[in-house]
């Protein structure tokens, strides 16, 4: 009898931990399967995190993709001798004065308008100038005011590249810049360029008559010390006529 009982026992531990070895071996594919899926989540977390550290040295902001014109705009660095411009932005701040505070852009007359003074030239000046012109005309209504001026934008300071190149438009004029260069921006001349033509309109001084210059690729290129590659102010509008028209002219 005690035989017996000892191996119906024998009987059952076996069948139990049969049993158990099968729910172990059962459950081996599951737990390969949740280290595998920890093992991605890790490596997904750590992309986004090296994404985030990436966009942060970059200035830009998660989710966002920095527009090429805001670059443009934040390379340029603006002095104190910066000359404003048409459709520059500036921050106007009267000191203890939020009414009389206000951003604003230079129009293409070169004037702003303000509370209670009105238009005021803006082109020509830099901020410090116009600073003290306006605080000159605030005394009118206000003791002792003091200005302060930040160009914001800059936005007046371009060269324009016109006829047969292949990518004629608006540049901006972010450093010193010579003609060739600037016909370099345009991605050089088209086939049909009159390259040595080429003529570079600029606004003239007091007396508002314009400046023209002309000048010669071959010239630029084959002659020492040429003084054709000049270097360009803003507002300067580069035009390469095509052969064609020199030879009608």
């Amino acid at each position: 009898m005690d035989r017996f009982l000892r191996s119906g026992n024998s009987t059952k531990l076996h069948e139990h931990e049969e049993e158990t070895a099968g729910r172990v071996g059962s459950m081996k594919p599951c737990v390969w399967m949740m280290l595998a899926g920890s093992l991605l989540s890790g490596l997904c977390a750590s992309s986004s995190m090296a994404e985030s550290a990436s966009n942060q040295a970059l200035g830009s902001v998660p989710g966002k993709h920095s527009s090429s014109e805001d670059v443009v705009k934040s390379s340029l660095i603006v002095t104190s001798d910066y000359t404003i411009g048409p459709e520059d932005v500036l921050e106007i701040t009267v000191w203890r004065n939020t009414d009389l505070s206000k951003v604003v852009a230079v129009r293409p007359d070169g004037r702003i308008s303000l509370p209670l003074i009105g238009d005021v030239g803006a082109a020509g000046r830099t901020a410090v100038e116009l600073a003290g012109a306006i605080a000159e005309k605030l005394k009118e209504f206000k003791e002792n005011p003091q200005v302060s001026i930040v160009v914001k934008e800059v936005n007046s300071y371009a060269i324009y590249v016109l006829g047969e190149v292949t990518k004629p438009g608006k540049y901006p004029l972010l450093s010193k810049t010579t003609l060739l260069q600037a016909i370099t921006l345009a991605s050089g001349f088209t086939p049909a360029a009159a390259r040595n033509k080429m003529v570079i309109f600029r606004f003239g001084d007091q007396n508002g008559k314009d400046i023209k210059i002309k000048a010669s690729y071959d010239d630029i290129i084959m002659r020492d010390e040429s003084p054709q590659n000049i270097q360009l102010k803003p507002g300067d509008t580069i035009v390469v006529p095509s052969e064609t028209m020199v030879l009608i002219k």
